[in-house]
């Protein structure tokens, strides 16, 4: 399953050069992966709120091209294979069909009380196979 948003680079985004700062791509992917959630009626909100945290444990990110300030960048989200402990996303990063950048991140689920591992809910599971 894959879900895609569109959004504009703000000015606050960029560097001295007018370049989005390379620190920012963290942030695009953790839009995408909220957005991800959210079209299979998954609230991160409410998953905190029921003690399942998800921090992220490995990020990559590869650089090919420069997103500027004002792009209209669009950000596809993919789940990698069904989650267990971890849940794996990629990322691609496109002005119109140029692909600017492309990532992966690696989370664990853990219970909020225990900071212990957990496997993925059923919920998020059962979402997951439904929307298969």
């Amino acid at each position: 399953m894959e879900d895609k948003i569109d959004f504009l680079v703000r000015y606050s985004e960029t560097d001295q050069m007018s370049f989005v700062y390379h620190g920012n791509y963290v942030k695009y992917f953790e839009m995408g992966r909220i957005a991800w959630l959210k079209k299979l009626g998954i609230s991160y909100r409410q998953m905190e709120d029921d003690g399942i945290l998800l921090p992220v444990i490995d990020v990559k990110i590869n650089f090919r091209k420069s997103a500027l300030f004002d792009d209209k960048l669009t950000l596809t989200t993919k789940l990698k294979r069904t989650p267990s402990y971890i849940i794996e996303f990629e990322y691609n990063i496109k002005r119109d069909k140029e692909l600017i950048t492309n990532g992966y991140t690696r989370l664990v689920f853990l219970n909020s009380k225990t900071n212990k591992p957990i496997r993925c809910p059923k919920f998020i599971l059962d979402k997951i196979i439904l929307d298969k």
